[in-house]
């Protein structure tokens, strides 16, 4: 009687995931098409349906929500150390241009000349160290945002989410961003009113992590580096 008791638990069981399998895939198929044509081109059923499995059980929407959470403190970390370098080279001019102003002030008439052409390379000088101090910290931003969103590729496929692999392909890492936006839809659905529709409880981010995820800022990185487009969330 247990071994039919447990047979019978086990189709339910099997039942209820092809169910949610089923809604998974929908709710995707229906989100793909508000990407451009491009990419829904590339997102073929199967990647889909390999997709909707990846998600049932709710684990890769945790990581996904974990790995924003490591994007935004890092984004952030950066983007304090450029503003305090970019203080302390306001400071550096600031001073530098008040020791001119002062050694002017004292200077005798005929030396001026001398004084202003020693100062002019001076303030060359500087610049230059400023144009280097800061293109060596765009430089290691960069490296940093790369090395992330290499974490989170390999973290997605080490998941076994279907299209994550570490690649530094441009089109291969907007796929990429595009799969992880639908699965950040599929979050923010789940918080709806009638979540259930989507998926069971347990595969279902809490409101809060939902809620967290459109709070999170985006930071006004420079051209140069905001080109570079990355990870979850993505630098627009």
């Amino acid at each position: 009687m247990e071994r039919y008791t447990g047979a019978f638990e086990e189709a339910v069981d099997g039942a209820r995931q092809q169910e949610r399998h089923y809604q998974l895939l929908s709710a995707l198929q229906s989100l793909v098409k508000e990407l451009p044509s491009s990419f829904q081109q590339r997102l073929s059923y199967t990647t889909l349906s390999d997709l909707a499995l990846a998600l049932l059980d709710g684990t890769v929407f945790e990581i996904v929500q974990g790995l924003l959470e490591i994007q935004h403190l890092t984004e952030k970390s950066l983007y304090n150390q450029r503003l305090r370098l970019q203080n302390e080279h306001r400071v550096l001019r600031q001073a530098l241009r008040q020791k001119h102003q002062e050694a002017q002030q004292a200077c005798r008439p005929h030396n001026l000349p001398v004084l202003q052409a020693a100062q002019q390379r001076e303030l060359e000088a500087v610049e230059h160290r400023i144009r280097e101090e800061q293109r060596a910290m765009d430089q290691k931003i960069v490296l940093e945002l790369d090395r992330k969103v290499a974490d989170q590729q390999s973290t997605l496929e080490k998941a076994g989410v279907a299209g994550f692999y570490v690649t530094t392909n441009p089109q291969e890492l907007t796929l990429q961003m595009n799969l992880l936006e639908l699965i950040r839809k599929l979050q923010q659905r789940g918080c709806q009113v009638q979540p259930a529709k989507l998926v069971e409880d347990t595969a279902r981010p809490k409101p809060c992590e939902a809620q967290r995820n459109k709070e999170h800022k985006r930071y006004p990185w420079p051209s140069d580096i905001q080109g570079q487009g990355w990870g979850i969330q993505g630098r627009k």
